[in-house]
C-alpha cells in the first residue's frame, strides 16, 4: 500500500524498511594463503621435467600435487625457502659404466647475503659418505645472480646398491674473495634421493634452493687424526665397511703371451689417512703362491686423493690351469715419507673368493683374450695369504 508522499511524487522509505533490504553481495570467499602461488617442488614427480609456475599460472585456482609420494617434510621447510631461488640439473645413472652423471645447468633469482652480483658455483656430494672423498665442484660464474654453468659433475663406481641408498645434495655457493666469507653457508642447498632414478635414463630438474640442513654427526668416528670424516649423514645411517672404498680392476687371459694382464685403472671414494682429510693412494699387487720379484708389483703413487686414477697394467706369466690354483692379492695403500704406509683397503680374487671376486677370476680364466672389468669394494682387513 503505498504512502503518502510529497508534492514532489517521491516515495519515502523508513529507516526499518531500509535495513531489512537485503544488499550482500553473496557469501564471503576465503582469503587465499600465501604458500597456495608458491608450491614447493619436489623431483621424482611424474613429470619428467620439474618448471617454475608462469605467472599466468598464478591465477589458477587450483595447484596440482602429487600426494602419492608424500615426501618427508624437514621443520626447516617453509614458504621463504622458495626466494633462495632455484636449480636446473640434469641426473643420469649410467649402470653399464658405473657412473652417476649430474649436469649444473643454471640457478635463477639467488639472494645473496650482501646485495649485489656474486661469483658462484655448484658444490656436488654423496650421502651418507665421506666428504671430501665425494665432494665435486664446478667451476666458478662470476658477477651475475643467474649464473649458467653447463658443467657435468661424474662419480665413478656408482651401483645399483648406491642408487638405492643414497642422496646426492647440491649447493651454491658463493666463492668470495674476502677470506671471512670463505666458510660462509651456501646460498642454498637441496637433496635428491637417488632410489628412483631409472638406469641409462636422463631426468632433468628444476627445484627451489632451501636453507642448509644441520644434521647430527655419526657417533663412534674415528677423530685421532684430527679430521672429520663425515661432514653430515641423510636418515641416520650407520657407517659400514664400504666407506673402505671401491676398486675398478681388469682381467683378461692372453693367449699369445701365455699369462694374465691385470689393469689397475681407478679408485673410488677412498678412506681419508692424512690429517688434511685426503690419501696419498697407490696400489699393490701379489700373485700367491708365487716366489720372486715378478709376482709383486705396485702402482705409481697418486698425491692428494681419494679418487686416484692408475690406467696401469701388469703381466703374470702362467698357464691357465696354473693360475686357476693361485689368489691375487689386490691391497690399497697411503704413501707416507720417512714412516711406514698406511693399509686403506683390499679385495682377494681367486677360486676361493666368493661374490663379484670369484664371479670375476673365473669368467677371466674362462676366456681367452677379453678383458673383463668390474668394481671392487675393499674390504678393511688386509687379504689373508692362506695356505
Amino acid at each position: 500500500m503505498a504512502c503518502a508522499g510529497p508534492a514532489s511524487g517521491r516515495q519515502r522509505v523508513s529507516m526499518q524498511e531500509h535495513m531489512a533490504i537485503d544488499v550482500s553481495p553473496g557469501p564471503i570467499q576465503p582469503i587465499r594463503l600465501i604458500s597456495d602461488y608458491f608450491p614447493h617442488f619436489y623431483p621424482f614427480l611424474e613429470e619428467p621435467v620439474l618448471h617454475a609456475p608462469a605467472p599466468q599460472a598464478m591465477l589458477t585456482p587450483t595447484i596440482h600435487s602429487a600426494p602419492q609420494l608424500q615426501p618427508n617434510l624437514e621443520p626447516g621447510d617453509s614458504d621463504d625457502s622458495t626466494a633462495l631461488g632455484t636449480l636446473e640439473f640434469t641426473l643420469l645413472f649410467d649402470a653399464d659404466n658405473s657412473t652417476l652423471h649430474c649436469t649444473a645447468h643454471r640457478a635463477k633469482g639467488l639472494k645473496p647475503a650482501a646485495p649485489g652480483s656474486v661469483d658462484t658455483y655448484v658444490k656436488a656430494n654423496l650421502l651418507p659418505g665421506a666428504s671430501k672423498a665425494s665432494q665435486l665442484r664446478t667451476h666458478t660464474v662470476r658477477g651475475t645472480l643467474g649464473p649458467v654453468w653447463e658443467e657435468t659433475l661424474t662419480y665413478h663406481g656408482f651401483t645399483r646398491q648406491d642408487a638405492g641408498r643414497k642422496t646426492l645434495r647440491l649447493c651454491v655457493c658463493e666463492d668470495s674473495r674476502l677470506p671471512r666469507r670463505r666458510r660462509a653457508p651456501p646460498l642454498g642447498e637441496l637433496r635428491v634421493p637417488l632410489r628412483k632414478l631409472v638406469p641409462n635414463r636422463a631426468r632433468s630438474f628444476d627445484i627451489c634452493l632451501e636453507k642448509q640442513r644441520l644434521t647430527k654427526r655419526p657417533k663412534g668416528l674415528d677423530t685421532a687424526r684430527g679430521m672429520s670424516l663425515y661432514e653430515e649423514v641423510e636418515m641416520e645411517a650407520e657407517v659400514s665397511g664400504e666407506d673402505r672404498g671401491r676398486i675398478l680392476l681388469s682381467l683378461c687371459y692372453s693367449s699369445q703371451r701365455g699369462g694374465l694382464l691385470v689393469g689397475v685403472l681407478r679408485c673410488a671414494h677412498l678412506a681419508p689417512m692424512d690429517a688434511n682429510g685426503y690419501s696419498d693412494p697407490f696400489v699393490r699387487l701379489f700373485l700367491h703362491p708365487s716366489s720372486g720379484k715378478k709376482s709383486k708389483y705396485k702402482t705409481s703413487v697418486r698425491r692428494k686423493t681419494l679418487n686416484p686414477e692408475f690406467n696401469e697394467e701388469f703381466f703374470y706369466a702362467g698357464h691357465r690351469e696354473e693360475l686357476a690354483q693361485k689368489a691375487l692379492l689386490v691391497s690399497v695403500w697411503d704413501y707416507d715419507l720417512g714412516t711406514a704406509d698406511d693399509f686403506i683397503g683390499g679385495v682377494q680374487l681367486s677360486s676361493r673368493a666368493s661374490g663379484e671376486c670369484l664371479r670375476h677370476w673365473r669368467e677371466c680364466l674362462g676366456r681367452s683374450d677379453r678383458r673383463l672389468e668390474l668394481w671392487h669394494l675393499l674390504d678393511s682387513v688386509p687379504p689373508q695369504l692362506g695356505d
